[in-house]
């Protein structure tokens, strides 16, 4: 059993790790120290645990596809380099704008507004109602921007996802359900 996969050095990584990608590329990242005759016994050990994942994340991503349609891919950008030194200040100037905007029209308070480079979430507001944002909302619809927005101005609010929660977003976002489902197709 063959398995195709990209070979990472990792300085920090103490261990051999394989990594299976929803598109089913297969990373392997290995230590410093660990020689590609290890890496390739690892592997070969690993093989059809790595071959019965890749039929998983197929069959993940035509599930997820068939009900949110075709999924977008967004760039993922290296920190520190100027093009997302660019990204995190575009996405900063972006979502103050939108807080501020909404904030006003919905009486809503919040403490600081931040933008991270979040694996999986969108926004997030902490019980003292900070706002954080991915700085990826450069790259999606305005219309989604605000829905996020909104979204966590509500939650300055509501600590919840309530029906009183969905009522306070839906004022500003009355389509707010349609607009969740589109951004659920977006990934990265």
């Amino acid at each position: 059993m063959s398995v195709e996969y990209v070979l990472k050095e990792n300085g920090r990584a103490r261990h051999v790790r394989v990594t299976v990608h929803e598109d089913g590329r297969v990373l392997v990242t290995k230590p410093k120290r660990a020689s590609l005759r290890t890496v390739e016994a690892f592997v070969r050990e690993k093989a059809s645990w790595i071959l019965e994942m890749q039929e998983h994340m197929v069959l993940l991503r035509e599930k997820r596809e068939k009900k949110y349609g075709t999924m977008t891919s967004l760039p993922r950008l290296r920190r520190g380099t100027a093009a997302y030194k660019a990204a995190i200040s575009e996405a900063r100037a972006i979502a103050r704008e939108r807080v501020l905007h909404f904030a006003q029209l919905g009486n809503f308070t919040y403490g600081t507004i931040s933008i991270r480079n979040q694996k999986s979430r969108w926004g997030s507001c902490s019980a003292a109602g900070n706002l954080s944002f991915n700085y990826r909302l450069i790259h999606i619809p305005t219309e989604l921007v605000d829905y996020l927005i909104v979204h966590e101005l509500a939650h300055t609010k509501h600590h919840n996802h309530s029906a009183a929660f969905w009522e306070e977003v839906g004022k500003y976002i009355p389509e707010h359900m349609k607009r969740r489902k589109e951004l659920q197709k977006y990934r990265w």
